[in-house]
């Protein structure tokens, strides 16, 4: 229960970045793939009550959203490398060659301002975002987030 709280918490500080439908966050939970695109899962398994950092994630050039601790992003994206970054200060990068229907797992912890990314295995993955974490909506194309 004191979970939830903490991640309700953390997702009243940052009002800018939606979280997702509770259908919408079971379906990204299947872990299912999409022909012709492969699936990121970038999650942040670390807990207000340790670490309340946030950062901006972009993809390439495309503003993704504002990362929260105890959250994830789904990314579908087409074949072929793609850079996750931070903003700002933030010089924290991560380059992944993606496949066509393959499932990849990105924990991103945020320190000091920094964003730090490792690739995680799949099954490894699945489990950290089945016990800590919570879908938030990607930011639109052209969407102008209200950061702090």
């Amino acid at each position: 229960m004191w979970r939830v709280l903490l991640l309700a918490i953390a997702l009243a500080g940052c009002a800018s970045t939606p979280q997702a439908s509770r259908g919408r966050d079971a379906e990204a939970k299947q872990f299912l793939t999409h022909p012709g695109s492969a699936a990121i899962y970038v999650y942040r398994a670390d807990f207000p009550a340790t670490n309340s950092d946030d950062s901006v994630l972009y993809v390439g050039d495309r503003l993704t959203g504002a990362t929260l601790p105890g959250t994830y992003f789904r990314l579908d994206l087409r074949p072929g490398t793609h850079v996750l970054r931070g903003y700002g200060y933030d010089q924290g990068t991560f380059k992944l060659d993606v496949q066509s229907g393959a499932l990849y797992f990105i924990s991103l912890n945020v320190l000091g301002g920094n964003s730090h990314f490792r690739r995680v295995g799949p099954e490894a993955g699945k489990r950290m975002i089945q016990a800590c974490c919570a879908l938030l909506e990607n930011w639109a194309p052209g969407q102008r987030p209200l950061l702090r």
